[in-house]
């Protein structure tokens, strides 16, 4: 496949993995850096036919939260609700499950990035009394 290919099927799947969400940058402001991400990230891992972009997407959201990276988890949470990818009740399991592997802290953290952005995901749990 020639850079050009490469690059047209990158420019696709980055569409289809943020689309909506986050903007294709204007040509202008295209350099070596967004070459190579679409040409590689995109053209060549993202559009892999072994898995599916939601597929890739949670093994990405899982990275994010270990890392700690609010903002990119965010995106990729709020692509995944626009795309219809995940629903509500899955993301609120994955902030359930998240705690268990990388922590309360940076769980809750991630939690609250959330609650502003998508808002409460789960009605509050009836306290038995």
């Amino acid at each position: 496949m020639s850079d050009d290919e490469r690059r047209a099927v990158g420019e696709k799947y980055f569409e289809a993995v943020y689309g909506g969400v986050v903007p294709m940058p204007p040509r202008n402001l295209h350099d070596d850096f967004l070459d190579i991400l679409l040409k590689q990230l995109f053209g060549e891992v993202w559009s892999r036919p072994a898995m599916s972009i939601r597929d890739r997407r949670l093994v990405v959201i899982g990275m994010l939260a270990a890392l700690g990276e609010s903002d990119a988890f965010d995106i990729q949470i709020q692509t995944a609700l626009k795309h219809a990818e995940l629903t509500r009740e899955q993301i609120n399991e994955i902030v359930l499950l998240l705690p268990h592997y990388i922590g309360y802290p940076r769980a809750s953290r991630l939690r609250g990035v959330l609650q502003k952005s998508v808002g409460n995901l789960s009605p509050p749990a009836e306290i038995a009394g």
